[in-house]
């Protein structure tokens, strides 16, 4: 009975050995790989940058009176030359006509005064009348005609200030908050009435480091002045797609902060950008040759930095790399790959390093902004 019951036994044991073997093995993980390009690229530096009106103007009120209209809808977009408040112009108008009446008053007396000198004067020649007469009368005539100019001046005065009781628009474009309502009392003293800021072309100011700020320098003698572009990156991760142009280095470095502030010009057709936003501004430098490209996806990053798997004789390894910026979609590795390993940049979700992989090229997109 023994003897006859071993060789099942072996047997279910021999049975079983591969199958606990076909368990072990650890499971082959299908991956996306790219091919790391070598490319003459541009070398893109990041700044934050603020987004700038060219114009801003805070309205003021420039003469006293109640605020009897609002003739603008806030967020508006408004012309130059727009009215935007009314000021009630009654007392204004009545000071224009006592002002004419003022300019008549001392014209009659100048036009007198005059008549007067004339005869006084023919008087004195004739010895029908004395010097000092003679005299007496043309300084009044003077002082008539020098009351006729302020007269006149008084007249524009209060014309003008009749004029600033519509206060309109100095510039075109957006038109903010306003801060008082009809029937409110407005002086020149008191807060801003509102303010306006124009939209296109907006600029944006970013500060570089001297090093940086060189290397502008020396590419604006190699391209000309103003050659440099520059690409606006919203805080959510998109490109804005007009791009800029560098118009303005600062002659002086910020000792604080060792930096020099930049400005560029940017268009603003749809009203996209608005004054004061925080955005990260891309700079294109000089072109870097055999410059090695992996798209953004691949990179991981723990405690020890920024890796990389590689697909390597069917295994994947880690690759330790530096970033040294961003090309479009892709990040320039400026250490770490050499050009033509074979990058994972699909189902990095459950790789480890040395996990079998079964590698399967995906499409690329190199280059690019």
């Amino acid at each position: 009975m023994r003897v006859a019951v071993w060789p099942v036994v072996a047997g279910a044991l021999v049975l079983l050995a591969p199958t606990a073997r076909a368990q072990q093995q650890p499971p082959v993980i299908p991956v996306g790989v790219v091919v790391a390009a070598k490319e003459a690229v541009s070398r893109t530096s990041s700044f934050v940058g603020r987004i700038e009106a060219m114009e801003r103007v805070d309205i003021r009120a420039r003469v006293s009176g109640y605020l009897i209209a609002v003739d603008f809808k806030e967020g508006d977009r408004v012309h130059e030359g727009d009215p935007l408040f009314k000021i009630d112009p009654a007392p204004f108008q009545a000071a224009v006509q006592q002002a004419q009446g003022d300019l008549y008053r001392q014209q009659a007396e100048y036009t007198n005064a005059t008549l007067q000198a004339e005869r006084a004067v023919e008087l004195a020649r004739t010895s029908a009348g004395s010097i000092a007469d003679r005299d007496k009368k043309v300084a009044y005539q003077k002082s008539a005609q020098g009351a006729v100019i302020t007269a006149d001046a008084n007249l524009k005065t209060a014309q003008i200030n009749l004029g600033y009781t519509v206060i309109t628009a100095p510039i075109t474009g957006i038109v903010g908050k306003t801060n008082f309502t009809r029937g409110n009392l407005i002086q020149p003293n008191t807060d801003i009435l509102t303010t306006i800021v124009s939209t296109d072309p907006m600029y944006v100011s970013f500060p570089v480091s001297q090093r940086e700020f060189l290397d502008i320098k020396r590419a604006e003698m190699q391209a000309g002045a103003a050659a440099d572009a520059v690409t606006i990156k919203f805080s959510d991760g998109r490109l804005y797609d007009k791009p800029g142009t560098i118009n303005f280095l600062d002659v002086k470095v910020d000792r604080a902060t060792d930096t020099v502030l930049v400005r560029a010009t940017i268009p603003n057709p749809g009203d996209v950008l608005i004054d004061g936003q925080l955005v990260t501004v891309l700079l294109e430098g000089e072109k870097q040759p055999d410059t090695i490209l992996v798209p953004q996806s691949a990179l991981l990053a723990d405690q020890q930095g920024t890796y990389v798997f590689v697909a390597q004789d069917g295994k994947a390894e880690i690759r330790r790399v530096k970033v040294g910026g961003e090309k479009g979609i892709n990040s320039i590795i400026t250490s770490g790959l050499e050009g033509g390993e074979t990058v994972v940049v699909q189902g990095l979700e459950s790789l480890r390093p040395g996990a079998a992989v079964l590698a399967t090229p995906v499409p690329t997109v190199t280059g690019g902004s």
